[in-house]
C-alpha cells in the first residue's frame, strides 16, 4: 500500500499485524503497525521533530491527536497525561484499530479511537498535536483545519508539524488569516531537519513553548 494512501477510510490489502520497535519518550516500545497506515514501519521523521519540542500537554481535559496513524502523538499525551481523555481521531480505520491495540498494549485507559464524525460535537480541545496529512491537497488540509481548530478550548493550543518544503510558510500565513484564528497568535516555534512546528496559542498567552523539552522556538528561522 503506498503510503500516500494512509488517508483512505479502508486501506486496500489484508489488515496484518506486524511488530514495530520504536522509541517514545527516551523509552523502548514493543508496538504493532500494519500496512496502509501512516508511517507504518517507524516513527515519521516530521513526529520525531514534534515530539521533540512540544510543551507537555495539560494533566487534565480532552487533548486531541488528530491524524492519529498508529498512535505515537495519542500515546505519549497519554503516558504525559494519564489523567486526560486523549482522542485519537482518523479517518483510516485500520489506523484507529492499530492505535487501539497499542494503547491497551500499554494499558493507556484514557485512549480513546474515534473516526472524525463520532466525536461529540461539544468537546474542546486544550491541546491539540497533528502531523497533518498535506498530501490530501490544499482544499481538503484546510476544511480539516477549519473543522478542528476552532475547537480548542479559550487556553487551548495547537501544535503543527510540516515538512518546509511541503508548504509549511504559506500554511502559516494561511492560518494566520483566517477569521476564526485571531484569538490564537500563529508563530513558527521551531525548525529541524527540514520540518517547521507552528504552533497556535492563545493571544496575549505566554509563549507555548516554554518548558518544552529542547526549548520549543529554540531554532527559528533554519
Amino acid at each position: 500500500m503506498p503510503e500516500d494512501h494512509y488517508f483512505s477510510a479502508s486501506p486496500a490489502g489484508p489488515d496484518a499485524r506486524r511488530p514495530l520497535r520504536v522509541r517514545l519518550d527516551g523509552e523502548a516500545l514493543e508496538l504493532a503497525s500494519a500496512p496502509g497506515v501512516f508511517s507504518g514501519e517507524r516513527l515519521d521523521p516530521g513526529t520525531a521533530v514534534l515530539l521533540d519540542v512540544v510543551p507537555g500537554p495539560p494533566e487534565q481535559g480532552d487533548l486531541l491527536d488528530l491524524g492519529c496513524g498508529w498512535g505515537p502523538l495519542a500515546l505519549t499525551m497519554a503516558r504525559r497525561s494519564p489523567r486526560a481523555r486523549v482522542w485519537a481521531v482518523d479517518v483510516n480505520t485500520r489506523a484507529l484499530a492499530v492505535t487501539a491495540d497499542n494503547a491497551a498494549r500499554l494499558r493507556l485507559e484514557g485512549v480513546r479511537t474515534a473516526l472524525p464524525d463520532d466525536v461529540p460535537g461539544d468537546v474542546r480541545f486544550a491541546a491539540l498535536w497533528s502531523n497533518p496529512p498535506i498530501r490530501v491537497g490544499k482544499a481538503a488540509l484546510h476544511a480539516l483545519l477549519e473543522q478542528w481548530l476552532p475547537r480548542l478550548a479559550p487556553e487551548g493550543t495547537a501544535h503543527l508539524v510540516v515538512q518546509r518544503n511541503l508548504g509549511s510558510d504559506s500554511l502559516q500565513r494561511w492560518l494566520a488569516e483566517q477569521p476564526w484564528a485571531q484569538r490564537f497568535a500563529v508563530e513558527r516555534a521551531h525548525s529541524a531537519r527540514g520540518y517547521r512546528v507552528l504552533q497556535l496559542t492563545p493571544s496575549g498567552a505566554p509563549d507555548g513553548g516554554a518548558g518544552a523539552p529542547g526549548g520549543a522556538g529554540a531554532t527559528p528561522g533554519a
